[in-house]
């Protein structure tokens, strides 16, 4: 749903939409984004991921595509998305150069998100994810305006720090009026390799709470473990490089929880009566 003065038109080809935030950083949210676009993808799905984190562009690194790559553009000036993991991938990150700040003000934010949306040969997609930067600041505007999203999932983690956060960015997708998929609790627990017993690693069970205050569902809860941030560090998302690891089949079932939500929407959306305008 747009806001108002905005007129957002889904790019030809692409399916659905949908907005990966948290309210805070530290939560996983890229990570969960890129295993999220490789389980998407491991279903028959056709996936994209735009990174508008301007602040901290890491797709690329967690994609295995090293961020010296510039993409090619076609007779029409059109960006060709890079590919890996049978994912698509456009990033700020491809623009400019490796560990120097980006330094923009929103209008030049809102042009760079309009066109990796609409200014990008995407080709057919069913899912195009947009992993933001964590905060409820110009760039979840930009993208509510250029294009009418699917809905948001909204990443967190147990404590009460992330849940206060979170908070702030259910209320700015509310105030924009998105449909909410759901939550996913990242690095909820930690298996002990003795004895096999969960380890809470924060106090708090800040997805349940949570999905429970706002009647969301919590797709998702993701256990913590040292390879998902290793597997990321080599270009290589723990669902392709440990496919049977418990981290994965989290993701997998997330993933799962993902595809239903998004047609859950569509069906209501679809059966929605229209307003009826009177005078």
């Amino acid at each position: 749903m747009a806001t108002p003065g905005s007129n957002p038109i889904l790019p030809k080809g692409i399916g659905s939409v949908i907005a990966i935030a948290s309210g805070k950083g530290g939560v996983g949210k890229s990570t969960t984004t890129v295993n999220l676009a490789v389980q998407l993808q491991k279903t028959g799905a056709r996936v994209g991921i735009v990174d508008a984190d301007v602040y901290g562009p890491n797709i690329p690194m967690m994609m295995g595509i090293p961020e010296t790559e510039r993409p090619c553009v076609t007779p029409e000036q059109h960006l060709i998305p890079f590919e890996n993991h049978g994912v698509q991938v456009m990033s700020i990150g491809f623009l400019v150069e490796p560990g120097k700040a980006v330094i923009w003000r929103g209008p030049m934010l809102h042009g760079i998100i309009r066109q990796f949306l609409n200014s990008v040969e995407w080709g057919e997609l069913d899912y195009l994810l947009v992993d933001l930067p964590p905060g409820t600041g110009d760039a979840s505007l930009s993208l509510v305006q250029t294009v009418p999203l699917s809905g948001a999932v909204i990443v967190t983690t147990p404590q009460q720090v992330a849940q206060s956060d979170v908070r702030r960015s259910i209320a700015m997708f509310n105030d924009v009026r998105v449909p909410l998929l759901g939550l996913i609790e990242n690095m909820s627990g930690l298996e002990c390799p003795h004895c096999h017993k969960d380890i809470a690693l924060f106090e708090g069970d800040g997805g349940r709470l949570l999905s429970k205050e706002y009647a969301m569902p919590l797709l998702g809860k993701v256990p913590f473990d040292s390879s998902v941030g290793k597997a990321g560090d080599i270009g290589t998302p723990i669902s392709i490089s440990q496919p049977q690891s418990t981290q994965a089949q989290a993701f997998r079932q997330t993933a799962e929880s993902v595809i239903a939500r998004v047609r859950i929407l569509q069906s209501e959306a679809e059966h929605a009566q229209p307003e009826i305008q009177i005078g």
